[in-house]
């Protein structure tokens, strides 16, 4: 069994493996732990990376950001350390990476994160400036949709939903969702095969 099939479940039924590395992000140098049954154990995969390198933080309105999907935390990280006056929310539905997500964001003293468990948005309250996800593609499609249809309910006016997909992966498709749902997308990148889609709640 691998990590693919296990990292959008709760409770990865794979021995433990933790490992630890060190990775640059926005300006700084990370230190992470991870460990079996999350996504991209190894580094931060690309998709993450192109996301962070490109979602748009500026003219926000007030209020906190939702990392949805949060594995092992290096969005969500880096987006707390981006705008330290923002509180940013970390959830996956996933124990183990969670716990990692904790981990790290003690590990590079950053605080102003809450890391919970969430099934999709069922454990979050509250609406939000700003909600980015790189969803998990491999726990199928009705996922990733209802990750972006259910965002609306969940930003505030003016707010952000950013997502990353590949092109091969439902990118259009997802694109098409954000406009039916949003009125609005825009591809604000393309990189590799990632397309970074962002709509915003008017």
């Amino acid at each position: 069994m691998t990590e693919q099939q296990h990292y959008y479940t709760e409770n990865p039924d794979v021995a433990h493996n933790p490992i630890k590395w060190n990775f640059d992000l926005v300006g700084r140098k990370f230190i992470f732990t991870s460990d079996n049954g999350v996504f991209s154990k190894h580094t931060v995969d690309y998709g993450s990376r192109v996301l962070i390198n490109n979602v748009n933080l500026d003219n926000l309105p007030e209020g906190p950001i939702l990392d949805l999907g949060t594995g092992y935390g290096p969005i969500g990280l880096s987006i707390a350390t981006l705008v330290p006056d923002r509180n940013v929310e970390m959830v996956d539905v996933n124990l183990r990476a969670l716990e990692l997500a904790q981990q790290n964001a003690q590990a590079n003293q950053i605080s102003n994160v809450k890391i919970h468990q969430s099934d999709i948005y069922d454990q979050v309250d509250g609406k939000f400036a700003a909600i980015v996800t790189n969803p998990p593609v491999r726990a199928g499609k009705k996922v990733v949709d209802e990750m972006i249809a259910k965002a609306d309910e969940h930003l505030l006016t003016n707010g952000t939903l950013t997502v990353v997909l590949q092109k091969k992966q439902g990118a259009p498709s997802a694109k098409r969702l954000m406009e039916k749902t949003f009125g609005n997308c825009q591809i604000i990148k393309r990189d590799k095969g990632y397309y970074i889609l962002q709509s915003t709640k008017e």
